[in-house]
């Protein structure tokens, strides 16, 4: 009992942690937000939180897109990071193809954009691969 009742307030611990995490993305600092972008790479990557995030996937995917239009070039490039992680965590079914068709066309319009960083570009190009191999269910 005292096992399954540590493990639920470890997992309400990293729940909490996340949503400030995901309200930092909206600071004012760049620094926040960066700093935000980094702490939600490393808990996606480390952890699947699939229930988690399919209730908040779109405020996060709102968050990423204020991130990928306003941020300059390591906010953008985090931001396509994430992306590609919650992605990755949605999977292939209608949640994660709405994940990618909403920042589909900001992703595009990045990847093109002569004079965005080239760390922006990449992870906008790696964010599109990645999201259109696992969520598109549109062949072309």
């Amino acid at each position: 009992g005292s096992e399954a009742a540590s493990e639920q307030g470890q997992e309400e611990e990293v729940e909490d942690r996340l949503k400030e995490h995901m309200d930092n993305l909206l600071d004012k600092s760049a620094k926040a937000r960066q700093a935000a972008l980094q702490s939600l790479r490393l808990a996606l990557s480390s952890k699947t939180l699939s229930e988690f995030l399919l209730e908040r996937r779109l405020t996060l995917t709102d968050c990423l897109e204020k991130c990928l239009k306003k941020g300059k070039g390591e906010e953008k490039a985090l931001a396509g990071t994430v992306l590609t992680l919650l992605c990755l965590q949605m999977g292939s079914g209608p949640e994660g193809e709405e994940v990618f068709c909403s920042l589909k066309p900001l992703l595009v319009s990045i990847l093109t954009d002569s004079t965005a960083s080239p760390s922006a570009r990449q992870s906008c190009a790696t964010a599109l691969g990645m999201c259109c191999y696992i969520a598109a269910a549109d062949l072309e």
